[in-house]
């Protein structure tokens, strides 16, 4: 069965492109190659097809959990890209603070302050698209 035919496949491309803009997952595909295409439709299924696309959290929940766990593992990477997608899932700032006085407690303060980083520079580059 080929991507195109798999419900599923389909599913996580139609989150995918929900949750981050067609423009960040068209130019995320014209990226690929032959060797990472096998991971994107796993990624796709699994990550965006499964776990983003079930019903049991509000995006704005899985948004907050995806930032905890991605700050408590210090994948600063991801990180920015998700507190971006957390803002469009109705997350505030406050609500993100909240969020790394968790991973200070339970992941380290050195790994809370790094995503504090990350977010300080994310949200002064939001200000920056606001204001320009």
């Amino acid at each position: 069965m080929s991507e195109h035919e798999n419900p599923r496949f389909r599913k996580g491309d139609e989150t995918r492109r929900a949750i981050l803009g067609d423009r960040f997952v068209d130019r995320a595909e014209a990226a690929l190659t032959p060797l990472d295409t096998t991971f994107r439709e796993f990624t796709t299924e699994a990550v965006w097809g499964t776990v983003w696309a079930s019903e049991g959290l509000g995006l704005r929940e899985k948004s907050l959990v995806t930032v905890a766990l991605l700050a408590g593992a210090g994948q600063t990477e991801e990180l920015d890209l998700h507190i971006h997608v957390a803002r469009k899932n109705g997350a505030t700032r406050d609500d993100l603070m909240e969020v790394f006085l968790h991973v200070a407690a339970y992941a380290g303060v050195p790994r809370a302050n790094q995503a504090i980083r990350v977010a300080k520079s994310v949200w002064a580059e939001m200000d920056k698209a606001e204001q320009g």
